[in-house]
């Protein structure tokens, strides 16, 4: 990782994790011919976890500059409680200022992901219990293959096992994804797959739930 550290997120890189989250969304496709908006999918993608649990964050820097970061909560119940109190009622009033239906890739989206809702592939198994924290992950595309993932990874489970957490688990949409978490000792919980994007991909994204325990595990190394 040369001369990149992994500190803890301060409010200054809050503009930095936002444009990484909106450069990475969507497998590497094109995001203006997807989602064209991108303060409301920023605000999608981490609005929780820097503005209301900004101490589970976490950013990998190079020489002061964000270049990745890893973001989560220690509780996962507070996650959807806050989304759907503050945060989507927050959305609707900035998509209808922002003109967000007048944009048609924008509505295309939103069509097939409601689509999708629709036939019940967000819906998921509660692993709430054993798994309460979750996480999300993301690097820069020039960054990525120098193991910052990984060493993202170990400084955020080494939070999460220090307060005492039982568990963790998140979700992947991508093969590449999947398999990463495996290597770093994630286990499979469930899968299934997503359909919103095959209009760009002319096919189903796989979708995986992924979960790894922590306090019981006594031969755990971080």
């Amino acid at each position: 990782m040369n001369n990149i550290i992994i500190r803890p997120f301060i409010k200054e890189d809050r503009k930095s994790v936002r444009m990484i989250s909106y450069e990475t969304a969507f497998l590497g496709e094109d995001n203006k011919n997807i989602f064209a908006d991108e303060e409301i999918l920023a605000d999608v993608l981490t609005n929780y976890f820097t503005d209301y649990e900004p101490d589970s964050c976490f950013v990998a820097d190079d020489g002061g500059k964000v270049i990745g970061y890893i973001i989560g909560s220690k509780d996962i119940k507070r996650v959807r409680k806050i989304i759907i109190i503050k945060i989507l009622p927050h959305l609707i009033v900035e998509s209808i200022k922002r003109l967000l239906l007048f944009n048609k890739n924008d509505v295309r989206f939103l069509y097939h992901v409601l689509l999708s809702f629709l036939k019940g592939e967000f819906s998921t198994p509660d692993f709430s219990k054993d798994y309460p924290a979750t996480l999300h992950i993301n690097i820069k595309k020039d960054y990525r293959g120098k193991k910052i993932g990984k060493g993202l990874i170990e400084y955020y489970l080494s939070y999460i096992y220090r307060q005492g957490i039982r568990g963790v688990h998140l979700g992947a949409i991508s093969e590449g994804a999947k398999n990463f978490f495996l290597n770093c000792g994630f286990s499979i919980l469930y899968q299934s797959k997503h359909s919103y994007l095959r209009y760009i991909l002319k096919q189903d994204t796989p979708y995986y739930v992924l979960g790894k325990l922590l306090c019981y595990n006594r031969n755990l190394e971080i």
